[in-house]
């Protein structure tokens, strides 16, 4: 047990993600297990919807149509299995189709179901309860108009699965990481009180659960990454402590390096010392990212605490309608045509809902894509002068019809207003607006459920005792913070912060969190002065309009800033053209730093 490691390959980071990635990792012959990630919280409701207009969808097509089409002789030939939690909202149509493809091909497979994440028979409940449910970011009530509500479930129904022999493990509503967690919780007979182990995988899990965003994707240097058309897919090699090694298939493109398995840490984490998870509360401020060989990166030193007795729940609610037009302005005074346009359809539409009577949209918003819009305030001049720009107008209504209404108005762009209008294409359409609502459950008002080619699994009580060793209780360990002394004018130089520092950012609901790791580990007291979370608030300020606040990963050299009420809402509810705050990251790596001169002194 001590020396065995386990393989395991992510194919997926999300449904939409390349259809490459199940072949490549099966064709290399470097994994023991295969698994997918595909829920996003808006995908719960485009599955919910799926499955109202036909009751035997709801789960994410491509894992069976795609994914397994190509791969699944090969996984039963070569004894790899599968845990995916393409379920959605509906685990048992995705494990039917699986099996009729099975049946189809001519294999036999044994196929588990993982149930229990549904929360809706519960709302009833949950409407009269006391204290009354709120919402984690804003307190807010529950909503009228829910149209899903699943519990994040861990990783122990995975486990129960595959101790029973299951070959492929399909699950609704799970914690991303827990895909991977269930695995090694099954191959190294971990039990529920391993904290420090548990919080190892459930890391090895969270590396692989964006697919190439381990291996190089949507690294900062991207100019380093090589061959991005063949892009190796994440293999994680793991071993019984809970470490692990980060590696790709042979011959893939793409770059394993610990500055990129660093970025895909910060990704969408808020304290890296209390990482809640349903099986483990994670800390990861003293993990150590070493390369071990051109293709190798060792991670370490995760430790573990015990998780909560909550579930966290995503629900999704309908609040009101959306639409977006785009159009393209060419030539001389490209943005400043392309805002006069914009302004114009909108006080145009403003006018026809009042003359209707019909009340104004709750929210619009008008960006010049080209322009810099993004960057606000800290948007380059130069732009300004671009010949070409493209008007983004959004809008949002609680009735359809004031929307359909302006949509109608956007075409009249092409003949009424700036010269060079064109790209319009047609009408824009109208769709239900989807806004997230996330609060916490006491687990014990779910019973997660396991089912193996039709034939109940229990899934073992927990009875293990919770004296838990010291090393395993894993408690965060206070950091001795020492700011530098004040720098000299004359001995620093100002540079944008994408010199000394990479950075990635992510989102939760309308929270964006944006992870920056320091060059060179010498460097971060320096940037631990220079980043302040008064800095960074005020950088962003015309995108955030809650708090700051900064955490710090010592072990890796690095910083993560979790900014409160920064995506306008959040995914659907968002009007912005950035509502997953993709671009926040860049746009804090143009940020001025002072820095001293003697480090750019070496490096030349």
């Amino acid at each position: 047990m001590v020396n065995k490691t386990i393989r395991i390959g992510g194919a997926s980071g999300f449904w939409g993600d390349s259809s490459v990635g199940a072949t490549q990792l099966v064709q290399s012959g470097q994994i023991d297990y295969l698994v997918f990630d595909y829920l996003a919280e808006l995908t719960m409701s485009i599955l919910a919807a799926a499955r109202i207009k036909k009751p035997e969808l709801g789960y994410a097509t491509d894992f069976v149509s795609v994914a397994m089409k190509s791969v699944l002789k090969d996984v039963v030939a070569r004894n790899i299995r599968v845990v995916s939690n393409a379920g959605g909202v509906n685990p048992q149509g995705c494990a039917d189709a699986v099996a009729t493809l099975a049946k189809k091909l001519g294999v036999d497979v044994r196929i588990a179901v993982v149930t229990g994440d549904d929360v809706m028979p519960l709302l009833p409940e949950l409407r009269n309860a006391q204290p009354p449910v709120a919402e984690l970011q804003s307190g807010a009530p529950l909503p009228a108009q829910v149209v899903t509500a699943n519990a994040y479930l861990g990783a122990v129904p995975i486990k129960a699965a595959l101790d029973a022999g299951a070959q492929i493990v399909i699950t609704g509503r799970c914690v991303d990481s827990a895909v991977t967690l269930g695995v090694l919780m099954h191959e190294f007979a971990w039990t529920p009180h391993q904290y420090d182990e548990l919080a190892g995988a459930s890391l090895a899990g969270h590396i692989i659960e964006c697919g190439c965003q381990g291996t190089g994707g949507l690294h900062t240097d991207w100019q380093s990454v090589p061959d991005w058309p063949h892009i190796g897919y994440p293999i994680v090699e793991c071993s019984a402590d809970g470490s692990f090694s980060v590696t790709k298939p042979k011959g893939t493109g793409g770059l394993i390096a610990p500055q990129c398995v660093a970025e895909q840490l910060l990704y969408e984490v808020h304290d890296p010392a209390s990482y809640l998870l349903p099986d483990v509360v994670c800390d990861f401020t003293q993990v150590q990212i070493t390369r071990t060989g051109p293709e190798h990166v060792r991670v370490t030193g995760a430790r573990g605490r015990p998780p909560t007795d909550s579930y966290k729940v995503c629900a999704t609610c309908l609040d009101g309608y959306k639409t977006s037009a785009q159009m393209t302005i060419v030539g001389f005074d490209a943005v400043a045509k392309a805002r006069r346009t914009g302004e114009a359809i909108l006080t145009r539409a403003g006018e026809l809902l009042e003359a209707q009577g019909l009340p104004p949209f709750s929210a619009t918003h008008l960006e010049v894509l080209g322009a810099e819009s993004c960057y606000g305030p800290l948007a380059n001049p130069a732009v300004a002068q671009t010949r070409e720009a493209i008007l983004r107008l959004t809008a949002r209504h609680t009735d359809k019809a004031a929307l359909q209404l302006l949509a109608s108005e956007v075409a009249s762009a092409g003949t009424s207003w700036a010269p060079g209008t064109t790209g319009i294409g047609g009408r824009p359409g109208v769709s239900p607006l989807i806004r997230q609502y996330a609060f916490l459950l006491d687990k014990r008002k779910l019973k997660p459920a396991v089912v193996l080619n039709g034939t109940a699994i229990s899934i073992p009580e927990d009875s293990s005792e919770r004296d838990i060793p010291s090393r395993v209780a894993g408690e965060p360990v206070a950091q001795a913070v020492v700011e530098p002394a004040a720098l000299a004018a004359s001995e620093t130089v100002e540079v944008p912060l994408i010199a000394v520092a990479w950075a990635r950012s992510g989102d939760k609901g309308d929270i964006s969190n944006i992870g920056v790791i320091a060059r060179k580990p010498d460097w971060l007291p320096v940037l631990r002065q220079q980043l302040s979370e008064a800095r960074v608030a005020e950088h962003l300020s015309h995108l955030i309009e809650g708090k700051v606040v900064r955490y710090e990963l010592p072990g890796i050299a690095a910083f993560n800033f979790v900014c409160e009420q920064a995506l306008a809402g959040g995914g659907m509810a968002s009007l912005r053209n950035d509502p997953l705050g993709k671009g926040m990251g860049q746009i804090l790596l143009a940020m001025p730093v002072k820095v001293p001169k003697a480090w750019f002194a070496e490096a030349a």
